[in-house]
């Protein structure tokens, strides 16, 4: 096995001070989730590497990139944006063999990433500082600075989409950024990486280092060249990142996953609903952080609601990245073991409906049917635990009070929404949910690259997208002059 990418970049290199260079660890394989072959090698990198990654994001921050104005780091990053609208279709064939995506799909991430780039490139110039009005003869004014070199470790299920929010909001305010992609998914991170060089941007602006997490990632975070660290990935590893930042006093932000509710009130249009109500579920194969994965529903609406999200599930098909059907496969073979686990825990529930898988699909794929499941106590695992992958739980509420105790009910905070027609309803629940974002009588808002996003509980904290990221990717001075 060799480079994965035909040509256009070596995904057996990393980006480290603006140079591709070999990795110290060795090679680890490329997996293609919808057949299970081995389709090229990425770069193992590790704790030697991370080092030569942090030195070049110092001299950087020390050199060029630091002395860039907000206007001229504006203008790369909106040219980063112009280069990956130019690449999208390669992009989206180069994530879709990577981890499984459907073609579409892929396609609709690139263009986030593009989207990204465009609003941090067109915003970091609006960040303002403030004059604050103070004793007499005094000035005082306070000024935003970038916390300096930022370490990101990305996860699998949206390489390109958070790699957007993440190293473009860091980049955007003068930071140098070193980012740890996922093993399972390295090639749009490596991909990005050579755009943004083509883009102009200086040496050490931006270093990219594939390994695996219990090396490389582990070094990362740990690094004490590191100045603020934005990890997105599971709970578990969210502590272990936010533990090894302590140690170096550096400031997290944790996106760690949710259990996030949708709540249909009987007077929701359902019509407008349904196609949320299941989309938000399965979408990449309900491996999103941010996956509605439990329907609340208002009981004299239960058994509707039901057989019509039944009639969708029954109709979505199950297949090969580039054949571009509803689902692809899960990323990995643990990742199928860990969904099949679920729904065995799940054997006692309801299954009022399941997709298909294709009958051409690769026999090494791997594929997990979606499953409507009924029947569950909210304190069930499977109406408690983040799944990640093609699975809803529905669940019966009677009023409001209930419908707010079954959806904060998990610990978990990171999306919800509402569905009703009744505007003191709508005001009333999304003041009292228990989430970073909350949705009324949609899902998503289209992704919304301008929307804070971020989640509360053990769902993690701090917040990425919209002027928030800018906010949390840098840090307040506050400057007092006394003149008399």
């Amino acid at each position: 096995m060799t480079n994965a990418t035909a040509g256009w970049f070596d995904s057996r290199e990393m980006f480290i001070g603006g140079a591709w260079r070999q990795p110290a660890g060795g090679l680890l394989p490329v997996e293609d989730p919808s057949s299970g072959l081995e389709i090229g090698e990425i770069a193992r990198g590790g704790a030697s590497d991370i080092d030569a990654a942090v030195a070049a994001a110092r001299a950087a921050l020390d050199g060029e990139w630091g002395g860039a104005t907000a206007l001229e780091r504006g203008r790369v990053l909106t040219r980063i944006g112009q280069l990956v609208l130019e690449r999208v279709e390669d992009l989206a064939r180069l994530e879709a063999r990577d981890v499984g995506k459907p073609l579409a799909q892929a396609r609709n991430d690139a263009i986030a990433l593009a989207r990204y780039m465009e609003f941090y490139g067109g915003a970091v110039d609006k960040v303002m500082g403030q004059t604050i009005p103070y004793l007499d003869g005094y000035t005082v004014y306070t000024l935003r600075e970038p916390h300096g070199v930022t370490g990101h470790i990305v996860p699998w299920n949206y390489p390109m989409q958070i790699i957007g929010r993440s190293v473009g909001g860091a980049l955007a305010m003068g930071n140098a950024a070193v980012l740890k992609p996922a093993e399972e998914a390295c090639l749009t991170a490596l991909a990005f990486a050579r755009l943004a060089e083509e883009a102009g941007l200086p040496a050490g602006a931006l270093n990219v280092v594939p390994g695996l997490g219990e090396e490389a990632g582990a070094a990362l975070s740990g690094h004490p060249g590191i100045d603020h660290i934005s990890f997105t990935g599971s709970y578990p590893v969210g502590q272990l990142v936010q533990k090894a930042a302590a140690d170096n006093v550096v400031p997290v932000t944790l996106e760690l996953g949710g259990k996030s509710p949708q709540v249909v009130f009987a007077d929701a249009d359902l019509d407008a609903a349904l196609p949320f109500l299941v989309n938000a579920g399965i979408q990449n194969a309900g491996q999103t952080c941010s996956a509605a994965s439990r329907i609340l529903v208002e009981r004299s609406l239960f058994d509707e609601v039901a057989a019509r999200m039944a009639e969708r599930y029954a109709a979505l098909r199950v297949g090969p990245a580039m054949a571009d059907l509803d689902v692809g496969p899960l990323i990995s073979a643990r990742q199928k073991e860990i969904v099949g686990g679920y729904l065995r825990l799940g054997a006692d529930l309801e299954c009022l409906a399941k997709g298909s898988i294709v009958a051409d699909a690769p026999a090494g794929g791997h594929y997990v049917a979606p499953h409507l499941l009924s029947g569950a106590a909210p304190d069930h695992r499977l109406a408690q635990e983040e799944i990640f992958g093609p699975a809803q739980v529905l669940l019966p509420f009677d009023g409001e009070e209930e419908a707010v105790a079954i959806a904060n009910g998990t610990g978990l905070g990171l999306v919800a929404a509402v569905w009703t027609e009744n505007g003191g309803r709508q005001m009333r629940m999304a003041k009292r949910l228990r989430a970073g974002q909350v949705f009324v009588n949609n899902y998503g808002a289209g992704g919304g690259v301008e929307l804070p996003f971020g989640g509360v509980g053990k769902s993690g904290h701090g917040r990425e997208k919209g002027f928030e990221a800018l906010f949390a990717f840098s840090q307040v001075k506050t400057v007092a002059t006394r003149h008399g």
